[in-house]
């Protein structure tokens, strides 16, 4: 669980709320639930017209990202590729057949199989390398949903304002509810900006920082499993990837 994420959401959430009551106000005015629902539903349909089907799933499925973020153990990649290089200079790349069976992430599993398979570490490296950016682009195209949203949301609002207001500008002749009116008008650009500039937009970027990590990870696996595949020393493969390690 990324406590970060956590202590953000009620730090943004207090200092909204915390001002409106600071400044004399009543909190509550800021919950209205029909501004709430326009922003919301005006930027769902805006992001779902501009992003196919594929992205859009895959940009919902990765915001849990941003509460329990993949598991990245740079140090344990280290130690694992440290034993597979150490088995294959002793016993060969046939040796490392025996490691694949408990290996659970594809990626791995294919590389370390291009490994016993003798495939040339040119080769490899192109092969794996292809994958890592078809992973890198498509999962960036899942973070841009969300990207999109917070470009949308700002906007969407500022028509929900508009739009209360021309309710309140069609009731002029009852003077005694326009101060309520035009605070309700307004209410939906707050939802617009604040969603835009305390959600959508930070759950994009940690999803790029997220996947730009996972990148890494990927390039230090295939940096390792090259090294293995040119027969080099186990502790000069390690030595080199503990420079990924920050």
């Amino acid at each position: 669980m990324d406590l970060n994420s956590i202590i953000g959401i009620v730090v943004a959430l207090v200092a909204v709320f915390g001002a409106q009551a600071m400044e004399g106000g009543n909190p509550g005015s800021l919950v209205q639930f029909t501004a709430f629902a326009m922003v919301l539903g005006g930027t769902l349909g805006a992001v779902l017209l501009q992003s196919p089907v594929r992205q859009f799933v895959l940009g919902m499925k990765m915001s849990r990202w941003v509460f329990v973020p993949p598991r990245l153990d740079a140090p344990a990649v280290v130690e694992h590729i440290a034993v597979w290089s150490a088995a294959a200079r002793k016993e060969g790349f046939l040796s490392l057949d025996s490691h694949i069976e408990g290996i659970d992430d594809p990626f791995v599993k294919k590389g370390l199989q291009l490994v016993v398979d003798g495939t040339d570490p040119l080769v490899l490296k192109r092969v794996l390398e292809v994958e890592i950016d078809t992973f890198d682009e498509l999962h960036r195209q899942g973070a841009r949903v969300w990207e999109a949203a917070g470009g949308y949301a700002p906007t969407i609002g500022i028509l929900g304002a508009v739009m209360g207001l021309i309710q309140v500008m069609e009731n002029l002749s009852d003077p005694t509810h326009l101060g309520a009116g035009i605070a309700v008008a307004f209410v939906a650009t707050i939802y617009g900006v604040g969603l835009a500039n305390l959600a959508f937009l930070p759950i994009a970027n940690k999803l790029k920082t997220l996947i730009a990590r996972q990148v890494l990870m990927r390039e230090m696996l295939v940096d390792g499993l090259v090294g293995i595949a040119k027969g080099e020393n186990p502790r000069l493969i390690a030595g080199r990837l503990g420079g990924y390690v920050v």
